[in-house]
């Protein structure tokens, strides 16, 4: 895993305590998620993974506020992390480049102890989740890209809040997610993972 950039390292020591430091929060039941997007991103695919990733946190009794990176830097919150979204985080019609293949997305590490940093690459989750699609999946494409990157955060989310890299044998933490589980009907987490995150909280 690749240590994140000293840019925003200060920045998230300016504007929080990072996950599990012990310290009393306001309400710890709420996770800031800070966005920084590299590349282009549709604005209703955005709203769609918000939505998503919070539907599949709130059953551990997390509950997540989102902002864009810089919108206030004066801001403070108690309890934050960093999302980076590599690539193109949108449909676009026509022929489809997969690209290399490799992670959909990290969680950052060093000396094994996890971040509160993650990294999505938006070529991959949607490339994946295009190849999944039908033809009547593409009127709601934004829609299901948005899914897709909101189960995908979701998963990235869990290692961050159990402060841990293992993964669950089901649900939207297995190891691995197929283009078809990210734009599913559903894909909620494990009970397993429920309460593994639900173990963590204060």
């Amino acid at each position: 895993m690749r240590t994140p950039c000293f840019a925003i390292c200060v920045l998230i020591a300016a504007l929080a305590t990072p996950l599990g430091a012990g310290v009393d929060r306001v309400s710890p039941s709420v996770l800031t998620v800070i966005l920084d997007f590299k590349g282009p991103h549709s604005r209703s695919s955005v709203e769609e993974m918000k939505r998503e990733s919070g539907l599949i946190l709130r059953s551990s009794g997390v509950l997540l506020e989102w902002h864009v990176l810089g919108d206030d830097p004066h801001a403070s919150y108690p309890e934050l992390v960093v999302m980076t979204f590599r690539g193109s985080c949108e449909y676009t019609p026509g022929p489809y480049d997969y690209g290399e293949p490799g992670p959909l997305a990290i969680t950052h590490s060093t000396n094994g102890q996890i971040l509160p940093f993650g990294e999505v690459n938006c070529d991959r989750v949607v490339g994946s989740a295009r190849s999944a699609m039908s033809g009547i999946d593409y009127p709601r494409a934004d829609l299901l890209i948005g899914r897709a990157l909101g189960r995908v955060v979701a998963h990235e989310l869990v290692h961050m809040l159990t402060k841990s890299a293992v993964h669950g044998a089901e649900g939207v933490e297995k190891p691995a997610l197929t283009g078809r589980q990210l734009i599913a009907q559903s894909l909620p987490l494990s009970a397993f993972d429920v309460a593994r995150v639900a173990h963590e909280r204060p």
